[in-house]
């Protein structure tokens, strides 16, 4: 298992991802690893092993190569410098749990795991995963889920999956009249709930989670046929189950 302390000095994220792009261990045809602390083989396998297995084989193909670097504490960026890897805690304020470094080769994702729960990481790597899938889906998959996203503002749908694209959707419905029209803030919006709505869904295939409820959350039936799109689009790897009734059948 790979482990360097590197020095106790605080390093930028984009530090650490060119500095250990070489040692990084192959995890599939499409992923890697490094741990910057000591991680017992048990853990690494609920952070890379279990969550990777669950992806879709189809999304795994719009993947750019993936590194992931496991360290022990993650510092909002201040100033010009880059958000950064702490060995010591940071500040309550500055306190993150994953950040990025991209290029146009690959995606290095970092995420913070001392004192952080399990289910969370796999929230906040499923997260990472979307965001990456959503810099580069498809038109048809584009497409596809604008119309979906255009029926439920017809049908003036209240709510959505998760805070930012609730605040887009807020947005888009105040300053334009017809929130259908494909304009910037209508695909600024569909973004992020493409994004947060495939997090949702991956996390579903990977753990057994529940959908928090509150007045900002859409009603289920809405949510269902969102899912039901991305299921069509990223069936889950055989022996993975998303919704109740496949859970039974197997």
């Amino acid at each position: 298992m790979p482990s360097t302390e590197t020095d106790r000095s605080k390093l930028t994220v984009e530090d650490l991802a060119n500095r250990f792009r070489g040692e990084m261990v192959p995890i599939n045809s499409r992923f890697s690893y490094f741990t910057a602390m000591p991680v017992a083989e048990e853990d690494l396998k609920q952070y890379l092993d279990d969550p990777i297995a669950a992806l879709p084989p189809a999304l795994g193909e719009m993947l750019p190569p993936v590194g992931v670097i496991l360290v022990p504490y993650l510092e909002k960026a201040n100033g010009k410098e880059g958000d950064l890897v702490s060995y010591e805690k940071p500040p309550e304020s500055r306190h993150m749990v994953a950040s990025r470094f991209i290029t146009d080769e690959a995606a290095t994702l970092l995420f913070a795991i001392k004192d952080e729960d399990v289910s969370d990481y796999h929230y906040c790597f499923y997260n990472a995963i979307a965001s990456l899938v959503a810099r580069s889906w498809p038109p048809e998959t584009q497409e596809s889920f604008f119309q979906v996203l255009r029926e439920e503002l017809s049908s003036e749908v209240h709510g959505e999956v998760d805070e930012k694209s609730w605040h887009l959707k807020q947005a888009l419905l105040r300053r334009q009249t017809n929130a259908r029209r494909e304009t910037k803030l209508f695909r600024e919006y569909a973004l992020q709930s493409f994004e947060d709505t495939l997090t949702l869904y991956l996390h579903g295939i990977c753990c057994d989670i529940d959908v928090e409820t509150g007045p900002r959350q859409m009603p289920s039936r809405y949510l269902r046929k969102r899912l039901e799109l991305l299921h069509s689009l990223f069936p889950p790897p055989e022996g993975y189950a998303v919704f109740p009734e496949e859970l039974k059948r197997k």
